[in-house]
């Protein structure tokens, strides 16, 4: 796809039948379903209805397309529900010596701290404060000391889009011993991804976002090295080696010996049909390539952040495109209002930390940019 030749583009919204319907622009929040992923569950809930159970047709379930867009070797991949369900993984993991301290800011999805907020863990929360909306590595630097297990961070903040440095701040948690875990449900999709450049430890997102994935589905990261120094904190049939049960016909219940991939933090049997609509949508994706749907993100976003500073409104979004995302969000007076107003004109957007806040996707136009915005400014006046 050359992105944008309109008649490109046209082909590509043709995917998206909520183009006929609504001007949606809340990927951040839960994405409409394109029509491959729709057909792709469809065929198998077919089958599975004709001819019984037919998970045994879809061997990785997505695995090495979520392993490709983010950089990771298909063995470092488990299924998992939610992203939820990863922080969690990941908590119950680590070890806690007296004076335990994780960072994280305050800025994130719940999701991200209350693990580690149970009492049974023992370990301290300490949270970086942003300024503006922007999280300063001078002020994470100062926040992790050798107390530090762990930080625990969103790559995207869901409120504004602010996206941190993943890099510098695996550097900056490896010096002193910690191990870096990220929630990417607002990124993976939307740009260009390196868990091994970036030396990230665990690495978890969920596909009903950006990655226009049925709810159900999601994926798990760990970091190669990690992976048989670490045991689960839940154990199933699908958390051993597989090769037990293709040379036996039996199952060994005298012995747990657990997968040498990341397969080992799978439990039990996943939501295939979840996962199948998944996969589907991820090779939607690979098929366009992340650089080119994060350069069209950045020209949508670039428009929404134009217009809401000519109509003087105050962004909560970071201008410069080293911490930009996919999301925008701009201060207006009654936000909530405002959105229920928008919805009733068939316009989805979202509103957070008193403002509205704005997600397009690749397959967006300039037009329906222009048409929230004007709505915005009727709004406004």
């Amino acid at each position: 796809m050359g992105l944008v030749r309109m008649e490109n583009l046209a082909k590509v919204r043709r995917q998206f039948p909520v183009t006929g319907n609504r001007v949606f622009l809340n990927h951040a929040a839960e994405s409409p379903l394109p029509t491959p992923v729709v057909e792709a569950v469809r065929e198998y809930l077919d089958k599975a209805s004709k001819f019984g159970g037919a998970s045994g047709e879809f061997e990785d379930l997505g695995k090495q397309s979520f392993a490709k867009l983010i950089g990771a070797k298909l063995g470092e991949i488990a299924l998992i529900e939610n992203t939820s369900i990863g922080l969690n993984i990941a908590a119950n993991m680590l070890q806690y010596p007296p004076g335990s301290k994780i960072v994280t800011t305050d800025l994130e999805y719940p999701s991200v701290v209350y693990p580690w907020l149970r009492k049974t863990l023992g370990a301290k929360i300490h949270y970086v404060k942003n300024i503006d909306g922007r999280v300063s590595l001078d002020d994470m630097e100062k926040a992790v000391d050798d107390k530090t297990v762990a930080v625990a961070i969103s790559h995207v903040e869901y409120t504004n889009g602010f996206r941190h440095n993943l890099r510098v701040l695996s550097e900056l948690v490896h010096e002193h011993g910690a191990c870096l875990i990220v929630d990417a449900i607002q990124s993976v999709g939307t740009m260009p991804i390196d868990v091994e450049r970036d030396d990230v430890d665990y690495f978890m997102a969920a596909g009903y976002k950006w990655l226009l994935s049925p709810p159900g589905a999601a994926y798990l990261f760990v970091k190669d090295e990690l992976i048989n120094k670490l045991e689960p904190p839940l154990v199933g049939w699908a958390s051993v080696n597989q090769e037990i049960f293709e040379t036996a016909d039996f199952y060994d219940i005298w012995n747990l010996k657990l997968s040498k991939t990341a397969s080992r933090f799978e439990v039990g049997s996943p939501g295939t049909m979840s996962f199948i609509g998944a996969t589907e949508a991820m090779k939607m994706l690979l098929g366009v390539g992340t650089e080119r749907i994060k350069t069209r993100i950045m020209k949508l976003t670039d428009r929404v952040i134009d217009s809401a500073k000519d109509l003087g409104l105050k962004l909560q979004t970071p201008e410069e495109k080293s911490s930009r995302s996919g999301i925008v969000n701009f201060k207006t007076s009654k936000p909530l209002k405002l959105v229920k107003r928008l919805r009733k004109q068939e316009i989805v957007v979202s509103a957070r930390a008193q403002g509205i806040r704005v997600s397009p996707h690749y397959y967006n136009t300039e037009e329906e940019i222009d048409t929230l915005m004007e709505e915005v400014k009727k709004a406004e006046n």
